[in-house]
């Protein structure tokens, strides 16, 4: 049987006691004795064997472990991280859909400005998960040398020399992954990228100022009505100075008014913000004015004066006198009875504007255009907007007919509209004027909407459909600004709508929130894979208090012996030189770290009790993992 002793205490008696020979241990191998090759004694044997088993005179004391890294604090804090990166992206999806968060129109926090508000929570809220990964980072930094130690047998540069503490990152990293300890490579990794986390926290939020869209009510006050002072042509007239400002200063349409439409007047409730829109469903009269163009157009001369005889589509025919005389620009407009329904009324019946242009520098012809217009209105319930701020009317939806009894659709008018330019001869003077007015001046408006067209008035003259769409466009507005005073009287009902303001609305960032929740879910992950992985190295490794005092390494290494090769004054590139040679592990009796000569021949793994198991405490022992002087304090068998 193959026997091999060493450091037992009946042959160590018999040694040598060289001061600088270490004794040869004997090899039996096969009734052959050998004698190991002498080692120079660098420093004297450890009293390790005199420590006291744990356990056997005294309780145990308990394991020390941080309570930052113990595994379940460390899946509370990844299962923190995994959920805080799904939540930002909800919050992600719900910014998206609805336009953002309620935020107060006023910041409650008057001594701070909402851009340092929207950076600060949010940092606040990763920088204590960031903190926590960063310590984690300095305990697996710390606890890696002893990790080692536990593992047995590896030179000083890789136990008792590694410090990862005092190493900055970048070198952790690479010392880390030179000596294959992984779990602090990935954990310094992690302790890299949470520096990401604060940026991308400060920039994840940020308040603007959108539309926003809430369910209101607004106030209508007008209704499909006939004004009682439609025959006074007070409100006629003014459309009609309207149209002609228009034309001259460039103005859109008015308030409840948007091309052919006109919107029974409505208003926001009292203390709605004046600085966005209002929607609603209301009534609305759309006014066509059916202008067509002359089929043909003849003009003849006769004394001094121009006869014009236009023909148009409809089979209707009107003749028209222009004088010489009366000037080379001209324009009227005058009722069609001729094409008018039988014993139908002057105000409504259809009309003919016409224009008249003569250029004195030349001899040619004059230029005469003539465009017939038969208007007509229908009313419906429509959508639209307003913009609160000037009252202009957006865009108009017809939802349907407008069906509710009144007197304009109804009896007297019964959906008759009046013509706006040829009226009722009146007995009062005040009446008669506005008539001739208004019968002057919006051909004269129109003349001057043309005159204003790039190239003059001879381009307007020169293109088919350029008089046409003179008159369709100043008439049109002409006849649905009249149809707010004339056609709506008052009223006072409630009706739902849709309040859009420009208000503040906190909004989640895409680019910050898709890295920022990325990071937070891959730092979750990592981390808890990383310490369950260190938690299963820490098992053989028994420290019963922190490892980073002064006395308690003393305690680990006072009978080791190898401290006799060091001085109190020795740098660095000293104690690696004096240190060189040895090989260091824990003791798994006594958890003291237990220096060995790298001879070539290892003693300790070769020695008579490999497989032998002692029992203490509540751990099951291997004595080859024993250090010499450890294996000696138990007791063995009797050598033959």
């Amino acid at each position: 049987m193959l026997r091999l002793i060493l450091n037992h205490p009946r042959l160590q008696c018999d040694a040598p006691t060289h001061p600088l020979v270490r004794p040869r241990p004997l090899v039996m191998d096969e009734g052959k004795q050998h004698e190991a090759a002498p080692r120079p004694l660098r420093f004297r044997n450890s009293t390790i064997h005199e420590i006291p088993t744990p356990g056997t005179q005294s309780d145990r004391p308990p394991r020390y472990e941080p309570f930052i890294i113990r595994t379940w604090f460390v899946a509370l804090a990844a299962a923190c991280m995994i959920g805080l990166g799904i939540t930002i992206e909800v919050a992600l999806h719900i910014s998206s859909t609805q336009n953002g968060f309620h935020v107060p129109e006023k910041n409650v926090f008057s001594f701070a400005s909402t851009q340092f508000l929207t950076s600060f929570f949010p940092t606040l809220l990763v920088v204590p998960l960031a903190y926590f990964w960063t310590i984690t980072d300095w305990m697996l930094r710390w606890y890696q040398p002893y990790i080692t130690l536990a593992e047995g047998n590896v030179p000083a540069s890789r136990s008792i020399l590694l410090d990862y503490i005092a190493l900055n990152r970048i070198a952790v990293l690479f010392y880390s992954f030179k000596y294959k300890h992984y779990l602090v490579y990935v954990s310094t990794l992690v302790a890299f990228t949470v520096a990401l986390l604060q940026p991308l926290a400060g920039s994840l939020l940020q308040v603007q100022q959108v539309p926003h869209t809430v369910v209101s009510t607004a106030i209508s006050t007008r209704a499909i009505a006939l004004s009682p002072d439609v025959t006074q042509l007070e409100a006629f007239l003014a459309s009609a100075g309207y149209a002609d400002a228009a034309v001259y200063s460039g103005l859109g349409d008015p308030p409840y008014v948007h091309g052919a439409w006109t919107a029974a007047s409505f208003e926001p409730e009292p203390g709605v913000p004046l600085n966005g829109s209002l929607a609603v469903n209301t009534t609305g009269l759309q006014t066509e004015v059916n202008c067509i163009n002359t089929e043909s157009l003849g003009l003849t001369s006769s004394g001094g004066n121009y006869i014009a005889r236009a023909a148009f589509p409809n089979t209707c025919i009107a003749d028209f006198t222009f004088g010489i005389a009366d000037g080379n620009q001209q324009y009227s407009v005058t009722n069609a009875s001729s094409c008018a329904l039988e014993g139908q009324d002057i105000s409504f019946q259809p009309i003919i504007f016409w224009y008249y242009f003569q250029d004195m520098t030349t001899t040619d012809d004059p230029q005469v255009s003539a465009i017939f217009c038969q208007p007509s209105m229908k009313a419906f319930i429509i959508q639209t907007t307003m913009n609160l701020n000037n009252g202009t009317l957006g865009d108009c939806t017809a939802l349907q007919n407008f069906t509710e009894p009144n007197n304009v659709t109804g009896d007297p008018l019964n959906g008759q509209v009046f013509n706006g330019v040829v009226f009722d001869a009146a007995s009062n003077v005040y009446v008669a004027a506005r008539a001739i007015a208004i019968n002057s001046g919006l051909p004269g408006t129109i003349y001057k909407y043309a005159s204003q067209q790039p190239g003059g008035i001879r381009s307007v003259f020169n293109d088919s459909y350029g008089w046409l769409n003179a008159t369709s466009n100043i008439y049109t507005q002409y006849l649905a600004v009249a149809a707010q005073a004339n056609y709506f009287g008052q009223a006072n009902t409630t009706i739902p709508a849709l309040l859009t303001t420009d208000v503040p609305r906190l909004f989640v960032e895409t680019l910050p929130a898709h890295l920022l929740s990325s990071l937070m879910i891959l730092i979750g992950i990592t981390g808890l894979i990383v310490h369950a992985l260190h938690a299963r190295s820490r098992r053989r490794l028994w420290l019963t208090s922190p490892p980073g005092s002064i006395a308690s390494i003393v305690s680990l290494t006072s009978r080791s012996g190898f401290g006799e090769l060091l001085l109190p004054y020795d740098d660095e590139s000293r104690i690696r030189s004096r240190l060189s040679g040895l090989k260091f592990r824990l003791d798994q009796r006594t958890g003291a770290i237990v220096a060995e000569e790298d001879s070539g021949f290892d003693a300790s793994d070769k020695v008579s009790l490999l497989g032998h198991e002692e029992v203490y405490g509540s751990s099951v022992l291997r004595t080859d993992s024993l250090s010499g002087s450890s294996r000696y304090s138990f007791k063995t068998k009797d050598w033959p």
